[in-house]
């Protein structure tokens, strides 16, 4: 189906100049309480789906004489928390995928940025899913502590990516908070986790 998007594109505008690859899909639990089935069906919508959208649209950005490929990653493709090994392994995906891919294209028409944003109110939490048998409270009690760290209005967190893909920026942090744990990823890329868990809802 992916395949079929490029000439729909072509047909309706002639050309494409930008793609941005914004899938995601969240996932709660432990490695040990993810199901394997689970776990895959978070990566091929988070990572293989910006990988599919990228091979499919490459050589029509290639065509342009000045094009942007933008990937959505996280701020949690920076810092990787206890009980999101899945979203965060795909999210890091996210942004190797996107920093290699810039190295290859680099003296090209085509430019790369990678978007790590923070804590957008967005209904991701939400809908996240969790792992089989765990008690329905629980669950809802950390999706309603999670919430709380999802503040930015998204329409904010658009402009600053829009503001970033016009500044043809190969990264963009969304949000004090990204750029926070981004300084103490620098700072602590071994131990961050020991100060970032003191704010984080148990």
């Amino acid at each position: 189906m992916v395949a079929a998007f490029p000439a729909l594109v072509v047909a309706a505008h002639g050309n494409t100049d930008l793609l941005v690859n914004n899938a995601g899909v969240a996932l709660g639990g432990t490695f040990d309480m993810v199901s394997e089935e689970d776990f895959d069906w978070l990566f091929n919508i988070n990572f293989h789906g910006v990988v599919s959208m990228t091979r499919a649209f490459l050589p029509l950005l290639r065509a342009s004489t000045d094009a942007r490929l933008v990937n959505i990653s996280s701020i949690f493709g920076i810092v990787a928390p206890a009980e999101q090994v899945a979203y965060a392994a795909s999210k890091f995906a996210v942004r190797g995928f996107s920093e290699a891919l810039r190295h290859e294209l680099e003296g090209s028409t085509v430019g790369v940025t990678v978007v790590h944003p923070g804590g957008v109110c967005t209904n991701i939490s939400g809908r996240a899913r969790a792992p089989k048998g765990v008690d329905d409270i629980d669950v809802a009690r950390r999706r309603a502590a999670f919430a709380k760290f999802l503040r930015m209005p998204p329409g904010k967190a658009g402009e600053i990516i829009v503001r970033g893909i016009e500044q043809r920026k190969k990264r963009v942090l969304v949000g004090s908070d990204a750029v926070g744990l981004s300084l103490l990823a620098r700072l602590a890329p071994v131990s961050y986790w020991s100060v970032m868990a003191k704010g984080l809802p148990t």
